[in-house]
């Protein structure tokens, strides 16, 4: 199995119950998420050997996160200690036609203040490099250490994978453009969508096109990725979405069933499960069909735990491939 890394921003994440505005909740659920240890996490599950790279206070917040991860055998080593405070968000739960809400309390966390000179020997050893579009939108200097990060990662001779991960409330279009256009000829692996093409990489809109034409638009900007992906989700109510991924590469594009996903659980983290099952698939040896099979139906049974992790193994997403969204009782 491949030897991966994964660095970003892991946060305390407190949650309403379904029903509850955040202003009027006596309790809040807790759990710990961030996209690139929610990634590390379903790698992890899926037999590679991980680490997660971040930095977390040297208090019982920080003790608790590093035991989160090692309870999914993620490696912990190049988790830093220091700094201030952990990041946090607030969650108020979608429910009906409403949506969820988000609150973040970020700003000054251990992680945002942190340096890249803290960690040594970053990518020895290392096949796959993971990162997202949020942790260069933290900062100014989180933003150009980004891109001294996947510099690194190409020159030490591993892949990189980026997901766009695109987040309004924490930096505008042009910001996130003018960032990810520098970040993008450094990557292998690309998660991105029509939205990402269109409002990032400057693709002129096309009526009626696909995003097959997208990818095609992108790949000519960035000949160096070998695969973009993405998920198409309509979404129904806060509580039934349809998911269907799709893929490009030189070899055609790929598209999967369409899954319906009814009384979702928590879709906090589905994005994250879907990357991480497509790297698995890459890395493991198939076809891009195959890898977009697997993310997809991981990523649809994100959707039905609670937290921002995938809790399923290998065998348990192949057997969901196989059944299908019956809900019958695996005996």
């Amino acid at each position: 199995m491949a030897k991966i890394l994964t660095l970003g921003e892991i946060m305390l994440r407190l949650s309403t119950t379904t029903g509850q505005r955040l202003n009027m909740s006596p309790t809040l659920a807790v759990h710990y998420g961030g996209g690139e240890a929610n990634v590390a996490i379903s790698l992890a599950n899926y037999g590679h050997e991980v680490a997660f790279a971040s930095k977390v206070p040297k208090n019982a917040l920080g003790k608790s996160v590093r035991q989160h991860l090692q309870r999914y055998a993620v490696d912990t080593s190049k988790l830093l200690v220091g700094g201030p405070r952990l990041g946090t968000y607030y969650v108020e739960s979608g429910s009906g036609s409403r949506g969820a809400a988000v609150i973040y309390d970020r700003a000054h966390s251990s992680f945002a203040d942190c340096h890249i000179e803290e960690w040594q020997d970053l990518f020895q050893d290392v096949e796959l490099f993971h990162i997202s579009g949020v942790t260069p939108a933290l900062s100014k200097e989180w933003a150009q250490q980004t891109i001294s990060l996947v510099k690194q990662a190409k020159a030490s001779g591993c892949k990189v994978s980026f997901d766009c991960n695109f987040r309004s409330s924490l930096w505008n279009r042009e910001e996130a453009s003018l960032i990810f256009k520098q970040i993008l000829p450094f990557v292998d692996y690309c998660s991105a969508g029509i939205l990402d093409a269109c409002y990032l990489f400057d693709i002129p809109e096309k009526e009626q096109a696909t995003i097959e034409y997208y990818y095609e638009q992108m790949h000519q900007l960035f000949p160096n990725v070998q695969y973009f992906y993405s998920t198409k989700r309509t979404v129904h109510s806060c509580a039934y979405h349809e998911l269907q991924g799709s893929v490009w590469s030189t070899a055609g594009y790929f598209e999967t069933v369409r899954y319906d996903i009814p009384d979702i659980n928590d879709r906090i983290g589905g994005g994250d499960a879907f990357s991480a099952g497509f790297l698995y698939g890459i890395l493991s040896g198939q076809t891009a069909q195959e890898a977009i099979g697997f993310a997809t139906a991981a990523g649809v049974l994100k959707h039905t735990v609670a937290g921002d992790c995938n809790q399923f193994s290998v065998a348990e997403v192949e057997r969901f491939q196989t059944l299908g969204c019956t809900g019958k009782i695996t005996r």
